[in-house]
């Protein structure tokens, strides 16, 4: 395919780019800071995914999936550019298997096609999960990658072995592609919820009267999705870029949430009790097929403060990050908005 980035390497201004995960919580995002640069979006987008979140964006969709190589061939037609935003994002799952070919499969599948259709640029939206967190208690960077066998849980495994797969690509076959980890988004739109959604939910619920001593970092989801736009002409091919915002005890979170509603700080857990809680909460899970809130995957992550820092992607991408208090805001009204809050 001959297009006119090929002379400069990168996705110009105003070309079409076929973005995945967009009827998503960051993909939805994505989409919006797309459109607001003059790009047009082409979305591959299952059949019968409700894509209310995107309404009022000028969005082609193309029916499809990633296990459905065909159909991203298809989504790629007069496109110069790809984002690669769709995922298996639980922390729970009754069969880690589908979550691992949408994940990595699907991944290779789509970095296959975009070479076979010529763009010049690919951004594969990874995530934080593929970071050791330091064991001095400093902020993770870029250079901090884990190996799968480190990975606590089967999304960060499927996301790690995922990196490698278009790290592999960069390097052996040519593949133009950025990687950009997102840490923690949250704002509006998170309509399953995510899992970080899911605690804002039920702590503006007043579910969250305590918590596990732990950290992450959060960042808004429109300035993660800014960051993933602009890793289009900015980033660095096969380098990771962290898309970040402020490294936050969970404690100070859940204690902001519960001021906003005039209640008590929650207290803080030792993790010790809670796992044969964690054990009994999956159990309950593999009956009903509902999420659990505890997990023992969650616990094992709680046992580090997932902290990072953003500095490469504001100094290669300029990425800015609000004050994740104002994200958190966003996310209530929205959560509101959607009558999953009381007014």
């Amino acid at each position: 395919m001959t297009n006119a980035a090929e002379s400069t390497g990168f996705a110009p201004e105003g070309c079409r780019v076929m973005l995945t995960g967009a009827t998503g919580f960051l993909g939805s995002a994505i989409a919006r800071a797309l459109v607001a640069r003059g790009h047009a979006v082409s979305a591959l987008v299952r059949q019968g995914t409700p894509r209310d979140v995107l309404a009022g964006v000028p969005v082609d969709f193309v029916p499809g999936d990633l296990t459905d190589p065909a159909s991203i061939a298809r989504a790629m037609e007069g496109c110069a550019a790809a984002i690669h935003c769709a995922a298996d994002y639980r922390i729970w799952v009754p069969d880690p298997a589908r979550m691992f070919a949408v994940n990595v499969e699907g991944t290779r599948a789509l970095m296959r096609a975009a070479q076979a259709a010529g763009l010049v640029r690919v951004v594969h939206v990874s995530s934080v999960a593929t970071l050791k967190p330091r064991a001095d208690g400093q902020p993770a960077t870029e250079a901090d990658a884990a190996a799968p066998a480190e990975a606590i849980g089967p999304y960060k495994r499927s996301k790690t072995e995922a990196e490698r797969v278009v790290e592999a690509m960069v390097r052996d076959q040519g593949l133009p592609a950025v990687i950009v980890n997102p840490s923690t988004p949250i704002g509006p739109r998170d309509r399953r919820p995510t899992p970080t959604g899911r605690v804002i939910l039920e702590a503006a619920r007043g579910k969250m009267p305590a918590y596990v001593d732990t950290g992450l970092n959060l960042v808004h989801v429109d300035d993660c999705a800014a960051g993933c736009v602009a890793a289009l002409a900015a980033g660095a091919v096969g380098e990771r870029h962290i898309l970040g915002g402020q490294d936050v005890p969970l404690g100070a979170l859940l204690t902001h949430i519960a001021s906003l509603y005039g209640r008590g700080a929650p207290v803080r857990l030792p993790r010790a009790p809670l796992w044969p809680l964690a054990l009994g909460a999956e159990a309950v899970a593999r009956v009903t097929g509902r999420e659990p809130m505890l997990t023992l995957d969650g616990l094992r992550m709680a046992g580090h403060r997932m902290y990072f820092s953003a500095e490469k992607a504001e100094h290669v991408l300029g990425h800015r990050a609000r004050p994740w208090q104002e994200a958190v805001g966003d996310a209530i009204a929205w959560f509101r908005a959607q009558g999953m809050l009381p007014a």
